[in-house]
């Protein structure tokens, strides 16, 4: 029964977030913060590929994310090691494999491409937490998930053809997407029971061994320039610690689903970036898209009970 009982703590479980009420100031700086930071890290990416391995962008960004957590007090908290296993799995899902996976991608897709496909997420994890919880969100939530959707999808139409979006590009962001969906279930309950920094800390170190190799044969194909070079720095420091750190918090506090939402606001943010950095032009339909986007973020936000 004992052995039985240890099998099962190890399996992939969520919980409820801990503020099931309407979002507060502290859960609205997350997401604002988190959203903003996650929505600039493709036009990062993009940067850095233009000298830069995908395998270098990666390794590097882990690696300043990693160093930058380590540098902050509270992350070396014990952890049992019964739930070391879902530690580990979350180096995967969460950083290893999508952080791998997005620069890889987004050498054949655009950056905002990758950025409306990556809004995907709280779909997938409303339909993880669902099956996990054995029960489909609250009704506000439901509508506020699929408005949300819809708004994504308004945006997505008229610059899909802007760019190429081959089908492996597309592919290999919907599989880091649906790793960012799982990741956000099984991390709920450690970030409840010991806090997001220890988990985070313990996650990008494993994060960061398993992306060395792959780093490592990306060298000789890069080459050296401040621009890229500055970039990945932003995405480790920011984008892969400060950011994480938030969104881990956030998790802990609003639950999965909800606080999954904020990969909803992130095609605003490349639209704005692309208008102001790249003067780009923008759809009246895309603006259409992002005032859905915004209020399906406001839906998903309200109390759950």
């Amino acid at each position: 029964m004992t052995s039985a009982r240890t099998n099962r703590s190890t399996l992939p479980t969520t919980a409820e977030g801990t503020h099931r009420t309407a979002f507060g100031p502290v859960e609205w700086a997350l997401f604002l913060s988190v959203s903003g930071i996650w929505g600039a890290s493709f036009l990062f990416i993009a940067i850095g590929l233009e000298t830069l391995h995908p395998g270098v962008v990666t390794m590097g960004r882990v690696a300043l994310g990693a160093v930058t957590l380590a540098l902050v007090p509270g992350t070396r908290a014990h952890i049992d090691r019964a739930d070391m296993p879902r530690i580990a799995l979350l180096g995967v899902t969460w950083l290893a494999l999508p952080l791998t996976l997005f620069p890889i991608a987004q050498q054949w897709i655009d950056s905002s491409v990758a950025g409306m496909l990556n809004a995907l997420m709280p779909i997938l994890t409303a339909v993880i937490a669902s099956i996990l919880l054995r029960r489909l969100p609250a009704g506000a939530q439901m509508v506020g998930l699929s408005v949300g959707l819809i708004g994504v999808i308004l945006i997505s139409v008229p610059t899909l053809g802007q760019g190429d979006t081959q089908i492996l590009g597309v592919a290999l962001v919907a599989v880091a997407t649906l790793c960012y969906a799982i990741s956000g279930n099984i991390s709920a309950p450690l970030a409840q029971k010991y806090g997001s920094l220890p988990v985070l800390a313990r996650v990008q170190v494993i994060a960061a061994l398993l992306t060395v190799p792959y780093g490592l044969i990306g060298l000789p194909h890069s080459a050296w320039a401040w621009r890229p070079v500055i970039a990945v720095a932003v995405l480790g420091v920011a984008g892969t610690g400060l950011a994480y750190v938030a969104f881990g918090t956030l998790i802990g506090r609003a639950g999965a689903t909800r606080a999954s939402v904020v990969t909803y606001v992130i095609p605003v943010v490349a639209v704005v970036l692309g208008v102001v950095v790249r003067h780009e032009e923008v759809a009246p339909l895309a603006l259409v898209g992002a005032a859905l986007v915004i209020t399906g973020a406001l839906l998903t936000s309200r109390r759950e009970i």
